[in-house]
């Protein structure tokens, strides 16, 4: 039995270098108003952000306090779908609550 040995090797001579750069990061906060209630916030916090509860209520105090707090950092896709998701449940439940991106 005779084992197949071709005439030519083939040899790949592409060697492409690309550099990856990290996203861009974004962070998201909310806005202090006279409407919205301490409860809502804490609600958004836990279900939007996934921030445990005494996170929630550190946070939640200082958006009430200092008027803006940061909810997270994230890549600008998954910002700009908390603030819609934020934007959304505060709508339907009535409140005013400002939920905005920054670039990191």
């Amino acid at each position: 039995m005779s084992l197949y040995k071709p005439d030519y090797e083939e040899i790949s001579d592409s060697e492409t270098e690309e550099e990856v750069k990290e996203p861009s990061m974004y962070k998201v906060l909310l806005h202090n108003d006279d409407y919205t209630s301490m409860e809502f916030v804490v609600e958004i916090l836990l279900s939007v952000f996934n921030k445990a509860i005494e996170d929630a209520t550190i946070t939640m105090m200082k958006v009430h306090k200092e008027g803006i707090g940061l909810c997270g950092v994230y890549t600008y896709e998954i910002a700009e779908t908390k603030v819609d998701t934020v934007h959304t449940l505060a709508w339907e439940r009535e409140f005013p609550l400002k939920c905005t991106m920054e670039k990191d």
